[in-house]
């Protein structure tokens, strides 16, 4: 039955615009349209939510996929041998490891789903700036490309000429060569016609045998010891100029460079922006400990933390998976643990030794011993370098250094004082490090340290423009390369750039926190996880945020 004229259609429209609905999240219970869908895949807060297409959230029949080799069964197992799905008539796969086809689909969905991050969270929207740079790309690049071009022909044409001038060259003085070389050979043969002349005139003849001798050897000598066309006129000249001609030849060819090709890569200044005002975006509490002086991240779910007296393994529903009692025992905070690459833990004992725990929490080992009178007191793992940075006090002559060890555990560096040879470091208690590879130890007397190349002091910050006094406690770096820093003097966190420059002081969290104490950044989901020395809470705020697209 047709519609009428009057008759109206309602058409669903996006939640945030005017567009119609393509999409529907069912997270967060809003129609979306392509463009909106696109932010909201992309953005920081609500990468996680499940976007679907609208015509799925309607269709309540459960799709059955068809065998190939058996168009009229269904898929119902699925072969670990082989890998594939099969149906019941698929009788070479009986022998084999088998599935049900949804319990195969459950346990391989978990497999996909760090893909499905990177893909959605990445891939996809770094695909929006290159494609824009791409787009203006090709508005400038034949310029660029012609002007390429005509250097290429001239420099092109410089060689050509170059080539023509020594192969002529080569050319002409070859048939020079030849020219003179045969006359030299008709000379001789003439002079050789000359002395068997001689001979046949005077060889027989007895009257005059010494006068011939002697004129034989005044005309013999007068022809050999003259110079030569070897001497005058043949390779000298001809190697001296070709010599000549070759430097040039080789001097414009060494100008030619050859580039690898490499991938379009973008800045992560040109992503991400900073947010003016930070966002607390959740809490995690925490059980079995007395404030949280410390965090170290496994995975964005999983992660260390520990006050003075415990360390355990949480994950953010608060639940304890593992505790260690053989931490060690200092009287005040200090980042007494980090984590590797392969989600191992590296930890300072109680006998001051530096320990690591693997990832399935069965093995310890033990990576560096406590050599008096140096005790550890922070340690941290470069994700760059794949090195270890230990920071030591000696407790004798109450000095401090920092120690790099690569991983076969050798040592390989120390950093201790600055080019006029003042100590670096007096107290350190946390340490980590940047982006561009600065070294950046928060030290309770001197501020924070920061170092470039292992050994090179580039600044030391101890506080705002305004003069007030720095007590630096926890430190982490973020994706802009920001140093983030807890003050135990205002109660804060302030945040300086890569160059020491003061930019912030983080007040906003006053109203949450209570004497911040330890810190920690999340590469992954870019977020600030802040620890209180008053309460066993995790803070975690929103400071970054990505750029949009307008493509």
């Amino acid at each position: 039955m047709g519609l009428g004229p009057s008759s109206q259609c309602k058409i669903r429209q996006c939640s945030q615009c005017h567009r119609d609905t393509e999409f529907y999240c069912n997270t967060c219970k809003q129609d979306l349209c392509l463009q909106c869908k696109e932010r909201h895949v992309t953005d920081l807060a609500t990468i996680y939510h499940d976007v679907v297409a609208l015509r799925e959230k309607h269709d309540s029949i459960q799709k059955q996929e068809s065998c190939v080799k058996h168009p009229n069964k269904i898929h119902s197992q699925f072969c670990y041998s082989c890998d594939i799905p099969v149906c019941v008539k698929c009788t070479e796969h009986r022998e084999h490891e088998r599935l049900d086809i949804r319990l195969a689909y459950e346990a391989k969905l978990p497999q996909c789903e760090e893909f499905l991050f990177i893909t959605r969270n990445e891939t996809l929207y770094k695909s929006y700036f290159l494609l824009a740079e791409i787009r203006s790309d090709r508005k400038t690049f034949p310029k660029v490309i012609s002007n390429f071009q005509t250097k290429m022909s001239a420099k092109g044409q410089n060689l050509k000429d170059l080539f023509d001038t020594v192969i002529c060259d080569v050319k002409i003085r070859r048939k020079c060569f030849i020219y003179r070389l045969q006359h030299q050979i008709r000379t001789m043969n003439r002079h050789l016609a000359s002395i068997e002349n001689y001979e046949h005139r005077y060889e027989h003849s007895a009257n005059k045998p010494v006068e011939f001798l002697v004129y034989l050897k005044k005309s013999f000598s007068q022809r050999i010891t003259g110079p030569t066309y070897l001497q005058k006129h043949a390779l000298v000249p001809l190697c001296a100029k070709i010599n000549t001609d070759s430097y040039a030849l080789i001097t414009l060819l060494g100008q030619i460079q050859l580039r690898e090709t490499r991938k379009r890569q973008i800045k992560k200044e040109s992503l991400l922006k900073l947010i003016s005002s930070p966002v607390l975006y959740k809490t995690v509490g925490v059980k079995g400990v007395r404030g949280i002086t410390h965090i170290s991240h496994v995975t964005s779910d999983r992660f260390w933390i520990s006050d003075k007296y415990n360390l355990i393994l949480t994950n953010v529903e608060g639940v304890t998976l593992n505790r260690l009692a053989d931490m060690g025992r200092y009287s005040w905070s200090c980042g007494l643990h980090t984590v590797n690459y392969a989600g191992d833990l590296i930890y300072i004992d109680e006998d001051y030794n530096i320990r690591k725990l693997s990832k399935d929490n069965r093995t310890k080992s033990t990576l560096i011993k406590k050599t008096k009178p140096w005790v550890p007191r922070c340690v941290y793992w470069s994700p760059s370098t794949g090195d270890l940075l230990v920071a030591m006090f000696n407790s004798d002559t109450k000095t401090a250094q920092v120690n790099r060890y690569n991983d076969k555990r050798e040592h390989i560096q120390t950093m201790q004082n600055n080019n006029t040879g003042r100590e670096l470091y007096k107290g350190p208690v946390y340490i980590t490090e940047n982006n561009n590879g600065d070294v950046i130890v928060s030290d309770y007397f001197r501020g924070v340290v920061v170092t470039q190349d292992g050994d090179k002091h580039r600044f030391s910050y101890t506080g705002p423009p305004s003069g007030s006094r720095l007590y630096p406690q926890g430190i982490c770096t973020n994706s802009l390369s920001h140093i983030l820093v807890c003050d135990w003097f205002s109660n804060s966190i302030q945040m300086i750039d890569k160059e020491g420059h003061f930019l912030t002081l983080i007040q906003t969290l006053q109203q949450d926190i209570h004497r911040p104490r330890s810190l920690s950044y999340d590469n992954k989901t870019r977020h600030l996880w802040v620890g209180s020395d008053n309460d066993n809470t995790i803070y975690v705020y929103k400071c970054i945020e990505r750029e949009l697209s307008e493509n």
